[in-house]
């Protein structure tokens, strides 16, 4: 995807945090959390955010919302460089990029109505007066799949797939046209995660809405993202459309990654990829590739050398010295 076709472009991202009485040896120790990643987002499109628990997915969210400030990087929203802008500054832009959480009763205030909720950031940005809010509310609550009599209802008096609905609304309520959801269904049954899947791709559909989609579901990835990327200890080591990620991955992370997920049809077998040790630590990653202390196609060079995300052709990239003879990946200033 060219850079002039991206509505969000991240580059080179990192979030390291500081260790709290963490010095060794007169150093202070951080946690890598996230270590340059970069990506672009183009209008109206889904990139799933995919990996094993602890990889970076949900800081690399936050820091692109700056809800966590980044170490380092650029995070460009509709070509403004939002990176070092003060609170103040930030304010109307945040208008153009809303949250969805993973919890949806502890992201929502339990001493508020539904209605108020929802209403909420309409009053933050001064937009329409009381009448006008409560009309568009109603119309927000119709278009989540709720009722307009439900808005003076509390969130105890909701389901989770509801109380999912109601973030939906609230994330909707201020017109966004980028949306980051954190892992927005994986409190839910599977029944209602269906029906919420269903409802962020029909309102992209409707409204044109950009996603960064969140999750270690990759049934969910796969039925909702346009593009995927694969991340490890803090990077990004494969990025990919979809079908083709799904199809034919290539590094071995993501292969590993893919052969772990369950096959839905119980006839059908899969050869499984069993990875060798535990995820290294984010305080002190191993030298060269990350992933080659669990890597079983790891050579000499892997140990040593980091490998750079490389563009082996179709638009995809991947991190690994299996393809170093590919084009290295572009990357904006």
């Amino acid at each position: 995807m060219p850079d002039d076709a991206a509505f969000l472009q991240v580059r080179d991202l990192k979030k390291h945090f500081v260790l709290p009485g963490g010095l060794l040896r007169g150093k202070t120790r951080h946690v890598q959390a996230v270590d340059g990643i970069s990506f672009d987002l183009a209008r109206g499109e889904t990139l799933g955010l995919v990996g094993e628990s602890g990889c970076g997915k949900s800081t690399a969210a936050k820091t692109v919302l700056r809800l966590i400030e980044p170490t380092s990087g650029t995070i460009r929203l509709d070509s403004v460089d939002i990176t070092g802008l003060s609170r103040s500054e930030l304010h109307a832009h945040r208008r153009n990029m809303q949250v969805v959480f993973q919890d949806p009763y502890s992201s929502l205030n339990p001493k508020m109505t539904a209605g108020s909720i929802v209403a909420e950031p309409m009053v933050n940005y001064g937009i329409l007066d009381r009448s006008g809010r409560r009309e568009r509310v109603a119309a927000l609550f119709a278009r989540v799949g709720l009722r307009a009599d439900q808005m003076i209802r509390y969130p105890h008096e909701f389901s989770g797939g509801q109380r999912q609905r109601l973030g939906i609304a609230r994330a909707l309520a201020v017109s966004p046209q980028l949306i980051i959801a954190d892992e927005p269904v994986s409190a839910l049954d599977v029944s209602v995660q269906a029906q919420v899947i269903n409802l962020f791709v029909s309102l992209q559909d409707e409204l044109g809405l950009s996603y960064v989609f969140v999750a270690h579901d990759l049934g969910v990835v796969r039925h909702i993202s346009h593009r995927v990327a694969v991340m490890y200890l803090g990077r990004i080591v494969e990025l990919a459309r979809t079908r083709e990620l799904f199809a034919d991955p290539l590094h071995p992370y993501t292969k590993a990654l893919l052969a772990a997920a369950p096959v839905p049809n119980p006839r059908r077998t899969r050869e499984r990829i069993v990875l060798r040790g535990d995820v290294p630590s984010p305080v002190n990653p191993p030298s060269g590739c990350r992933f080659h202390t669990r890597c079983p196609m790891a050579f000499d060079r892997c140990k040593v050398d980091d490998p750079q995300l490389l563009t082996p052709g179709d638009g995809r990239q991947v991190a690994c010295h299996l393809y170093d003879t590919a084009t290295p990946a572009r990357s904006a200033a």
